[in-house]
């Protein structure tokens, strides 16, 4: 999965969420907000809407964060799906909210 960063973007924080404006959403993006709604558990169609992603994305996304150990998939009775992010996937998400901090236009220098 290919990850890259948006130049130029304008950050307007919504709580916890970052807002590109007149600017698509990078996958290290999306990977972060799908975390941040899994954070306590989540089913597929709330992850979908909660952080704004399409049905082919979800499904593109949840197999590669699943794949690589950063949610997990919980079969909770026998109708019921969840998701939820592992340990891994909480370090993971500490790291991007880390870089996304630090790549913040309008930051500071610090010498």
């Amino acid at each position: 999965m290919n990850i890259g960063l948006n130049n130029h973007v304008v950050p307007i924080s919504t709580g916890e969420q970052r807002i590109a404006v007149g600017q698509r959403r990078s996958s290290i993006e999306i990977i972060a907000d799908m975390l941040r709604v899994g954070e306590n558990g989540a089913g597929k169609t709330e992850i979908m809407y909660s952080a704004n992603m399409s049905y082919s994305q979800i499904q593109k996304y949840l197999e590669y964060l699943i794949n690589q150990g950063f949610i997990n998939k919980v079969e909770i009775g026998n109708t019921m799906t969840a998701y939820r992010v592992t340990d891994t996937g909480l370090n993971l998400l500490k790291a991007i909210d880390t870089l996304l901090s630090m790549l913040e236009p309008n930051r500071e220098a610090t010498a």
